[in-house]
Order: structure tokens, then sequence, then C-alpha cells
């Protein structure tokens, strides 16, 4: 299931994303935090993903009624917003001398990220949550092409294409691992049960590219596709393709 972010009620994100405090209350020391909980449900998304993830269930973990969880988070919009903040700031920025080294370090930190957290791939972030971490990092990768003689435009979309490659790559990399535990059968094992069946069905004679460079591919990589090898070869040609829009200036 997808899910959007944005969509909650912006104050209470905005408040939740920056820390914002409420006035104290008289009476007994509050059981929870809101990191708490943020935390709880970044534990749960990462072993079940969102699909699992429930006031109901978070309440289950910190031993609380849930009815309490919504005296610091508002709903569950809210909280994947800040979830999403908080995972992201697991990114670190890049300290190398290059362009080119600075956005590879870019692209491969969040590949990795997507790789630990793979419910950020459910998350279709148009509307961005607006917390110091993903305002940090946008800063920190516009800085990574900064006094190149790139326009402020050209420098926000070098930062997406490299940015958006490597999700979507990692999305490839995620949905074969996922594949592969839902079906409980292996690349290879899939191929071994696909190909007798296949071969007595399609002539070869009729896909002489396809059986050609299928094969060869098929061979070297065991499985239907590649996703760490299409991601090294895919990283390489964007930040080629970037290269020749630097070298023009």
């Amino acid at each position: 299931m997808t899910e959007y972010s944005g969509t909650g009620d912006p104050k209470r994100t905005l408040e939740l994303l920056w820390g914002v405090q409420e006035r104290p209350r008289r009476g007994p020391k509050p059981r929870l935090t809101a990191e708490e909980i943020v935390r709880t449900a970044i534990t749960l998304a990462d072993a079940a993903g969102l699909d699992a993830l429930s006031m109901r269930r978070i309440a289950d973990e910190l031993g609380v009624s849930p009815m309490s969880i919504y005296t610091y988070v508002p709903g569950k919009a809210e909280l994947i917003d800040v979830m999403t903040d908080r995972a992201f700031g697991e990114l670190t920025p890049p300290e190398d001398a290059t362009w080119r080294a600075r956005l590879e370090h870019i692209a491969r930190d969040n590949w990795a990220l997507f790789h630990r957290h793979p419910w950020l791939l459910q998350i279709t972030t148009v509307r961005p949550p607006m917390g110091p971490n993903l305002l940090g990092k946008y800063e920190y990768e516009l800085r990574a092409v900064d006094g190149l003689g790139l326009t402020d435009l050209e420098m926000d979309s070098v930062v997406a294409l490299v940015t958006g490659f490597a999700e979507s790559a990692a999305r490839v990399s995620v949905n074969a691992a996922e594949a592969e535990r839902r079906s409980g059968m292996s690349d290879e094992q899939w191929w071994e049960s696909v190909s007798p069946v296949l071969d007595a069905l399609v002539d070869e004679a009729d896909y002489p590219l396809g059986t050609r460079v299928g094969t060869a591919a098929g061979q070297e990589y065991n499985a239907a596709v590649a996703p760490g090898r299409a991601f090294e070869f895919g990283l390489a040609r964007v930040l080629d393709g970037i290269e020749v829009l630097i070298n023009s200036r």
C-alpha cells in the first residue's frame, strides 16, 4: 500500500518534526515521548512494512493504551512524516574532494538507506516533510554541486536526478528480495522451473536478439535481473551525463 507524505495536519506535523514542546502539564511525568513513539514505529515498519503499522500495534509494543499514543501523535499521517524525516537523518554529508565523488557518495548512501528501511519506498513524497533532516539533506546535496557553473535550477535537477536514480534502483533491488521471500524460491530455482516450459513454447529464432542477449545476461547474473550491478552501471552513466553538462560550462 502506498502512503503519501504531507497529508496530515500541517501545524501538528511541523511541531512534531521540529520538536516543539507543549507547555508543561501538572501531574505525573508523562510515560512516553513523541520520539519514543517514532523510534518504535520505525522498528515495526522495518520488520513488517507500513501496512502492518497501526497505533494499536505501537501501543502494544510500548505497553500503553492506544488512546495514550494520540496524546503525543495525532495520527498515522503525521507519524509517517516524522518517521520519514528521522530515517533520512541517518544519511551523512559527503566530504569528498571532487563533485563526482560527492554525488556518488550521496547515491550510495541513499541506496543503502532504502535497503535498511524498505518502507520508505512505500511513501510518495511529492510533499516532503519539512523537517530538519530532509532540509539538511537538501542543503548538503546542493553543496555537492555548488560552484560548478550550474544554474540554481540545474543544481536542483542534478540532485533530483541522482537521488531519484538511487531510489528507483533500490526499489528494484528491494522488490527482487521480497519476491524471493514471498515465493520461497531463489532466482536460480525460478529459472530452473521456467526454462523447460519456455523452451517447449518459444522458438528462439523468433527472438534472436532477445535470446542472445538474454542468455548472456542470464548466465552472468544467474537471475532475470541483477539490481546491484544495474545500480553500479546506471550510477556511472548518470554521473557521465552530469559531467557532460558541467564541462559544457
